[in-house]
C-alpha cells in the first residue's frame, strides 16, 4: 500500500520481457499498479507525465541504459522527486558508486527476492511521503499567513515551543510512552496548522481591535471546526498520511481547557488529545508575549505568572511544570525570532490580568 496519491503506480524499465513480467507480477501481487517500459527513452516519456514517483530500472538496456536514464531523470526533478531503484546483476562497489553518482537512490541485485523488493519500495514511499507532507503543511499554513503579517513568526515560534515541551515531557514516566522521536517530529511539523481554520473567519472579527461581542466570539470559535473539516477532507484524499491525524487533533483541540471550559467540544483532562494540550500552552505563551491588533505584548515574567495561575484550569498541571522548567528557553526562542524579524517589543502591559474562562471577556486568552 502507498502513503499518498500517486505512489501506488510504479514504472518498471527493462528490455527483457521475462524479467519485466516477473517484476510486474510481484509488484501487482503487493497491490501496486505497474507500467512497463522497454528502454530508458520510452521510460522518460512516462516519467514526464508525473504519474510515476517510483521507478525500478534495469542497468543494461539498448538505446539508453539505466545509468544514463537516472541522469536524465535527475535533470527533470524540479517539479517533484522521483525515487529510482536500479536492478542489476553487478553489485560490486565500483558499479554501485557509478549508479549512485548518476542519481539512483537504491540498488537491488538480480535475482531479486520479493520481500526485499517490497522493503526497498517502502523506503522510497517513506521518503516521498515526507516530501508530500512538508509541502502540504507549508501550503496549508500559508493560507493563515496571508490573513496576518505576524502569523509567519508565530508559526515558527509555535513549533519551537511545542518541540521544547515535548522534549521536557518525554523525561517524565507519565508521558514517555506516548512522546517518542516520531511524536516530537510530527508535532514540530504539524503545529503550524493549528489555526488554519481562521481563513474562514471574517476580517471584521479576526482583526477587530479590543474585545469581541458574544456573537463575534461564537463566530471566532468556529475556526477550530473549520480547520478540522479542512484537514479531514485532505485526509480522505491522502488516507495513508498518518501525520494528518495529529494535525487534526491539534487544530480541533488546542482551545479545549483542562477544566472543560474550552471549545469546541468542552473536553476536559485527558479527554483532550496530548498534542492539543501541548500546543495550547505554546499558543497562549506566544499570543501573550506578542503584540496583536487587539492587545499589547506582556513581558515574559508577567506571562509566566499568568500561566501559573492557569494550572489546573486552562492548562494541564504537568505541562505547566514542564513550561516552568523551560521558561528561559521559551524566552530565548522569542528573543531569537524577534531579532531575526527585526521586531521591537513596543509598549508592554505590566498588570497581570485574571485568567477569565468566558471567551468573550478574555481578548487575550481566547484570540490566539
Amino acid at each position: 500500500m502507498s502513503y499518498s496519491v500517486g505512489l501506488s503506480s510504479i514504472l518498471v524499465v527493462d528490455d527483457d520481457p521475462i524479467a519485466a513480467e516477473a517484476l510486474r507480477y510481484t509488484l501487482t501481487t503487493c497491490g501496486y499498479d505497474v507500467t512497463v517500459a522497454g528502454d530508458g527513452i520510452e521510460a522518460l516519456d512516462y516519467v514526464r507525465t508525473g504519474n510515476y514517483r517510483i521507478v525500478i530500472s534495469d542497468v543494461e538496456m539498448p538505446k539508453m541504459n539505466g545509468i544514463d536514464f537516472c541522469r536524465e531523470v535527475r535533470k527533470r526533478d524540479a517539479c517533484g522527486y522521483t525515487y529510482l531503484i536500479l536492478l542489476t546483476g553487478r553489485c560490486d562497489t565500483d558499479s554501485v558508486v557509478v549508479g549512485l553518482n548518476a542519481g539512483a537512490d537504491d540498488y537491488i541485485a538480480k535475482p531479486f527476492h520479493p520481500s526485499e523488493l517490497q522493503m526497498r519500495i517502502r523506503a522510497g514511499e517513506r521518503l516521498l511521503a515526507l516530501e508530500s507532507r512538508d509541502l502540504m503543511i507549508f501550503a496549508l499554513a500559508k493560507l493563515a499567513d496571508r490573513r496576518d503579517h505576524e502569523t509567519g513568526g508565530h508559526l515558527e515560534r509555535i513549533r519551537e515551543y511545542s518541540r521544547l515541551l515535548c522534549l521536557e515531557l518525554a523525561k517524565k514516566p507519565e508521558y514517555c510512552e506516548e512522546i517518542d522521536e516520531v511524536f516530537i517530529q510530527l508535532i514540530y511539523d504539524t503545529s503550524p496548522l493549528h489555526d488554519i481554520g481562521k481563513v474562514g473567519i471574517p476580517d471584521r472579527i479576526l482583526l477587530k481591535p479590543g474585545r469581541l461581542t458574544e456573537e463575534e466570539f461564537k463566530i471566532m470559535t468556529e475556526h477550530t471546526q473549520i480547520g478540522g473539516e479542512t484537514l479531514q477532507a485532505v485526509a480522505e484524499a491522502y488516507p495513508r498520511a498518518a501525520f494528518l491525524q495529529m494535525a487534526y487533533q491539534i487544530t480541533v483541540s488546542h482551545h479545549e481547557r483542562w477544566d472543560g471550559s474550552g471549545y469546541p467540544n468542552g473536553l476536559s483532562g485527558r479527554e483532550i488529545p496530548l498534542p492539543g494540550r501541548i500546543v495550547a500552552m505554546a499558543d497562549v505563551y506566544d499570543a501573550l508575549t506578542s503584540q496583536r491588533v487587539y492587545k499589547s505584548a506582556y513581558p515574559h515574567d508577567v506571562v509566566v505568572k499568568m500561566i501559573q495561575k492557569g494550572s489546573g484550569s486552562h492548562f494541564e498541571p504537568g505541562i505547566v511544570q514542564a513550561f516552568l522548567a523551560l521558561q528561559d528557553e521559551f524566552r530565548a526562542v522569542k528573543e531569537h525570532y524577534d531579532q531575526r524579524r527585526g521586531n521591537k517589543s513596543g509598549q508592554f502591559l505590566t498588570q497581570v490580568p485574571p485568567i477569565v474562562t468566558s471567551g468573550a471577556n478574555s481578548p487575550v486568552m481566547d484570540r490566539t
